[in-house]
């Protein structure tokens, strides 16, 4: 099942209203700063965790590298695609296989890392975009990092992101929603049209929608981890 929501603003309080309720423990997602509040909630089940996405920083290095040929961002891209490689050869396979894989091939490709950005850093003027992009993944190195604890989270956010790019892509209009009800009613009608996407059945079709396993709340509710994404 793949659940869309409307909200008036992209803060955090939006994020915590959309999870109340949800049980589990982890949030995929980006750095955005908005989410960082989540990790302060008092829940039963303790607070959020947050697991970031090497892809975001991933894209930074890249986009340094080709506008201006830095051999550090080059390097930087070449070792996160080690840890890509390593998915790649377990991508579809069961949480522990993955965790296996990660132990045994990524965690000597992180611990690595990480040093070597420390001394890059300083060896590089501070103010450089460089030295930012550096300083990103070392502050949010627990959770770019904490895909090596648990073989169920992903290494980055893509395939959330994929899945909202339609809306994305149309995202001006809903400028002429007309009113946030509107708003609400369409997020409901792209939930029903992205879970059925979700599991090969045509939205315009009426005869499978019984097909379609959209569950029940409380199954939602207690996944261990969700993938969160703003537009």
């Amino acid at each position: 099942m793949r659940l869309e929501a409307y909200a008036s603003g992209r803060s955090g309080a939006f994020a915590r209203q959309f999870l109340d309720g949800f049980n589990g423990r982890f949030l995929q997602c980006d750095a955005y700063e908005g989410y960082d509040r989540l990790t302060g909630v008092a829940r039963p089940q303790g607070p959020w965790t947050l697991v970031h996405c090497w892809s975001h920083l991933r894209r930074r290095f890249v986009k340094l590298a080709r506008n201006s040929r830095s051999p550090i961002a080059e390097d930087a891209v070449r070792q996160i695609a080690l840890l890509y490689a390593i998915e790649a050869t377990v991508r579809g396979s069961s949480p522990d296989i993955r965790l296996a894989a990660r132990k045994e091939h990524s965690r000597p490709v992180v611990a690595a890392l990480k040093p070597w950005f420390e001394k890059q850093l300083s060896m590089i003027s501070s103010s450089s975009t460089l030295a930012q992009d550096i300083r990103y993944a070392l502050n949010h190195w627990p959770g770019l990092t904490r895909f090596l604890e648990d073989g169920r989270l992903e290494l980055d956010t893509n395939p959330v992101e994929n899945a909202i790019r339609p809306v994305c892509l149309t995202r001006k209009n809903a400028l002429f929603a007309g009113h946030e009800v509107g708003a609400e009613n369409w997020a409901l009608l792209a939930s029903i049209v992205a879970t059925c996407k979700l599991n090969d059945v045509n939205p315009n079709s009426t005869e499978r929608w019984n097909d379609v396993p959209l569950g029940t709340m409380d199954e939602v509710s207690s996944s261990p981890c969700l993938d969160l994404s703003f537009v």
